[in-house]
């Protein structure tokens, strides 16, 4: 009998306060977003790398619309797994893109880990290429894993203290970076040099917004902590618009900040580590040193933070009933089992892809399972969840027009990458339809059908 029960999710109610699912939210947010995106970012669109990152914030907005409604109308710990199952059912359909969603979550934390293995080289002059860098993100991850082995007042101590450390960091680093350069001017002129014809540069310019989005994309983990926050039926939406108010505010912020103190070629050049970059002639030798260090607490808090949402998420399609899992003769419940498999997986991204593969793979799981939530809300629930129509239709429209251009951009790029998520793609629904074909689920009634 006790066996049994340590089998199963347990989730403890109330044990998460407003202010922790926005710790938790900013954290995976804010983590890599500006870290690591910012001069992938220009590489696509040269110095409009500042407008991208509003350009993703009206995107996620409109996105954001679906989510809340859904969060209030439907508080759980698998957040867009319940979500998606509300609208499609226990079908394929949930299934699949529900893990679309958790790997472009592992891919998120992944790119988190790689991004502290960058920043801390910094710190000692070696370079970015190093096998250090893995090294470096394998061991964040598990230490992150350690902790969320804790109670989660614990967890949600560590991220917040992290995250009011790094958000007023970061927002220092914006402010006194635009003083120092005595302007905000940034030339919009300049054009990255894969973009130098018109329509290269339009193509570039959404692929950005498409990197932006995926530094917005971390408000989705706080729909996993429903069944744990305190009034989840409103804190969970308020915690969601807190989170991407915070992080407009942060990454216009530091866009001007690193586009008043470096070239366009001097951010390209250190993409992975431009924000260390900017500190440099803005403030001195002491100010890479604290960007750094800070860039090291808000990647060590973004893991923590997603690691807790996505092993969270695994655990409540295993209770579905829409995955395949084994024990593999491990004790503890089913949430701790699926922490180990998300911290496994997350290390061997870490160790074998470099951080723009990471990034590419991740929006495009990202954006497929974003416009199936808008689809779900505008066919099936809309009644249900008080949603207007005219917001899942923006959306999703939105996402087509991203996901287009991140696309092109990548067929002339790295043509490899968009092959490789295809065939993850096909590798996930082929093992579902198998493992849902020969393990059904009893149908219950289905008003959607």
């Amino acid at each position: 009998m006790h066996d049994h029960e340590d089998k199963k999710s347990h989730y403890q109610k109330d044990s998460l306060t407003l202010v922790g699912a926005v710790a938790l939210g900013t954290g995976v947010m804010i983590g890599a977003g500006i870290f690591a995106l910012t001069g992938q970012m220009a590489q696509m669109t040269g110095s409009l790398f500042p407008l991208a990152f509003l350009s993703a914030a009206v995107v996620v907005l409109f996105s954001a619309y679906s989510y809340v409604k859904l969060s209030n109308t439907y508080p759980s710990a698998g957040g867009i797994a319940m979500y998606l199952k509300k609208a499609y059912g226990s079908t394929v359909t949930t299934a699949f893109h529900s893990l679309l969603m958790y790997f472009s979550m592992v891919i998120a934390q992944s790119f988190l880990a790689r991004t502290f293995g960058t920043y801390t080289l910094q710190l000692f002059g070696i370079d970015d290429s190093s096998v250090l860098v893995p090294t470096l993100g394998a061991g964040l991850l598990l230490v992150a894993f350690l902790i969320n082995l804790s109670a989660n007042k614990m967890i949600e101590g560590v991220a917040s203290v992290l995250g009011f450390i790094k958000i007023g960091g970061i927002v220092l680093f914006g402010i006194v970076g635009v003083m120092v350069a005595g302007t905000v001017e940034v030339d919009f002129s300049t054009v990255s040099p894969d973009a130098s014809t018109s329509g290269a540069t339009i193509a570039g310019f959404i692929g950005a917004t498409a990197l932006g989005i995926l530094a917005f994309k971390g408000f989705t983990t706080i729909t996993n902590s429903g069944s744990e926050l305190t009034d989840p039926h409103r804190n969970v939406g308020r915690a969601i618009m807190i989170s991407i108010g915070l992080c407009v505010v942060i990454y216009t912020l530091v866009g001007f900040g690193v586009a008043s103190n470096l070239s366009l070629e001097q951010i390209i050049e250190t993409r992975n580590y431009s924000l260390a970059a900017a500190a440099k002639p803005a403030l001195g030798e002491y100010a890479v040193w604290f960007t750094v260090v800070l860039a090291m607490i808000a990647t060590a808090g973004g893991v923590i933070a997603s690691i807790f949402a996505v092993s969270r998420m695994l655990a409540m399609l295993t209770d579905m009933k829409l995955v395949p899992h084994s024990h593999f003769g491990m004790p503890g419940s089913i949430q701790k089992h699926t922490l180990v498999y998300t911290v496994i997986l997350g290390l061997l991204l870490t160790i074998f892809f470099d951080l723009t593969r990471i990034a590419a793979m991740g929006i495009i799981f990202y954006l497929i399972m974003d416009m199936a939530i808008h689809w779900g809300v505008l066919r099936h629930l809309r009644d249900e969840v008080g949603a207007k129509r005219a917001f899942p239709m923006v959306a999703i429209i939105l996402d087509l027009i991203v996901l287009a251009g991140f696309v092109w951009i990548k067929i002339n790029s790295d043509p490899l990458v968009l092959g490789v998520a295809g065939v993850v793609m096909l590798v996930i629904l082929l093992v579902e339809i198998l493992f849902l074909r020969h393990n059904p689920i009893e149908p219950k009634k289905h008003n959607h059908g």
